[in-house]
Parts: C-alpha cells; sequence; structure tokens
C-alpha cells in the first residue's frame, strides 16, 4: 500500500473533491427529475473534447459550446407530440455517436478513447489538484447561491413562482452548472459514467433520509466512500477507475435496495 500511495493520492483527492459536487447536484437532478438531461450532457461532453481537439481549443470551451447546442437543440425540438424522455435519448445517442466517430478520426487521441469514455482519475497529478480545487471550489459557492431557489422550484414550480423565483432563469443556471460539472468529471469517470456518478449516491442516500439535508450529507459520505473503494480496488484488480467507482455505487444501491425491501417486508 505505502508504495502505491504517493501515486494513488493525486487522485484520491481529486476524486473525493469532484464527489463533494456530484452529491448535492445529484440530488437536486432527481428532486428536478432531470435524469436524462444530465446523461445526454454527460455523452455530449464527449463530442465536446472532440471538438476542442479538432479545433485546438481549451476542453472546457469545447464542452460548454457543445452544453448550449444541446440547450438550443432542446428547445428547438420541444412539441407536444414528443416525449421529452424520448428527444434526450434521441439526442444522447447521436451526441455520443459523433463524439465517438471524430475522436477515433483524430489519430492522435485513438490511444485515449477509452480514457474518455470510462475515465483515468490515475492520470492526474499534483499539479492538476489546484485548478481542479478551484473549480469545485467555485462550483460549489454557485450551487449554494441557487440552492433554495432551485429546491422550492422541485417541490413547485408555481408557487416559486409567486414567492419570485424565475424558473426559466434557474433552469439556465441549472444547466449551466451540470455542463460545468460535466467538463469536470470526465477525466474521473468518463462520459458514459458521469449520470452514475451524479445520481446513485443521491439513489441510495434516499433510501435512508428522512429530510433534503439528511439526504445530500448521505450523499456526500456515500460518494466518497465509493471514491475510495473504487480507486483502491481499480488498481488491485487493474480495471478502469470510473468503472471501478461506478460499479461500487450500483452494488451500494442494489445491495441497499434489497436490505431494505426485505426488512420493509
Amino acid at each position: 500500500m505505502n508504495q502505491w500511495l504517493p501515486i494513488i493520492a493525486p487522485a484520491w483527492i481529486a476524486g473525493s473533491l469532484i464527489a463533494l459536487l456530484s452529491a448535492p447536484l445529484g440530488c437536486l437532478v432527481l428532486w428536478r427529475r432531470m435524469a436524462f438531461f444530465s446523461d445526454t450532457l454527460a455523452h455530449g461532453a464527449l463530442l465536446g473534447v472532440a471538438l476542442a481537439v479538432w479545433l485546438q481549443l481549451p476542453t472546457d470551451l469545447g464542452i460548454g459550446i457543445i452544453s448550449i447546442l444541446v440547450i438550443i437543440a432542446l428547445t428547438i425540438l420541444k412539441d407536444k407530440r414528443l416525449p421529452n424522455d424520448a428527444i434526450l435519448a434521441v439526442l444522447a445517442s447521436t451526441l455520443l455517436c459523433l463524439g465517438l466517430l471524430t475522436l477515433t478520426q483524430l489519430t492522435q487521441q485513438q490511444a485515449n478513447v477509452l480514457g474518455f469514455l470510462f475515465g483515468s482519475l490515475l492520470d492526474i497529478d499534483w499539479a492538476d489538484l489546484p485548478r481542479l480545487a478551484v473549480m469545485i471550489f467555485v462550483g460549489l459557492v454557485i450551487l449554494a447561491s441557487i440552492w433554495q431557489a432551485q429546491v422550492k422550484i422541485a417541490t413547485s414550480e408555481a408557487l416559486a413562482q409567486i414567492q419570485g423565483i424565475n424558473p426559466l432563469q434557474q433552469h439556465v443556471f441549472f444547466m449551466g452548472l451540470l455542463a460545468a460539472f460535466c467538463a469536470v468529471a470526465l477525466q474521473a469517470v468518463g462520459s458514459l459514467l458521469i449520470s452514475g456518478l451524479l445520481i446513485l449516491p443521491a439513489l441510495i442516500a434516499r433510501l435512508f433520509a428522512t429530510s433534503p439535508k439528511a439526504m445530500v450529507l448521505m450523499a456526500m459520505l456515500f460518494a466518497q466512500v465509493a471514491v475510495t473503494v473504487g480507486i483502491w480496488g481499480s488498481v488491485w484488480l487493474d480495471i478502469q477507475t470510473g468503472l471501478a467507482i461506478v460499479l461500487m455505487l450500483s452494488i451500494g444501491f442494489f445491495g441497499t435496495f434489497i436490505l431494505k425491501k426485505f426488512h420493509h417486508d
């Protein structure tokens, strides 16, 4: 263990920082029933990376451009005849295909495709941590500033409007924060697993929690445990770190659900 610690420590710290933001954000995603939207943005992040590499832009800018285009596409495709979840599924599939197609055509990025899909958290070194810490801190500050409004909208949009909250404005803020999280979490768990990192800690916490505050705190705890066990497990088992983290969360969810089900019965 001691010989691995200097290598794993930066990844461990990075994963723990990302979990601080993913847990409360995931709770809001559940409360606002936006899991499909987060999945679409996560797949769009892959195309954003490909766009950034192709045009030699910063990765965050590429992901931001694609996120804006996703929001515009959703606005244009909004139609009473078309279910919203179906539109999101179509967009997610399209973005994933375009992202993979573009990355595989870029010869210098072909070796990195698996990392973009499933994460490469162990590639993070000490020099990456200050920037990541600043981004997570800014994300948490923004989330704290819109938290009450987001919870009120999740509870009742009509009542939130009566209280002077602008749902459209808050929706834009929330979508922007989700897009930023996808950019941050892409290296940790990859495009395919970002939704798992967001949703699963909140789902597990929901099985235990009796209040929104308790749910957020429990989600943070479960996310931290999954990151720790997932990182060490990935080293011991020689598998992708992102896969190990999300697999731990999946085992936690199904195990907890079964235990709760039998206990309740």
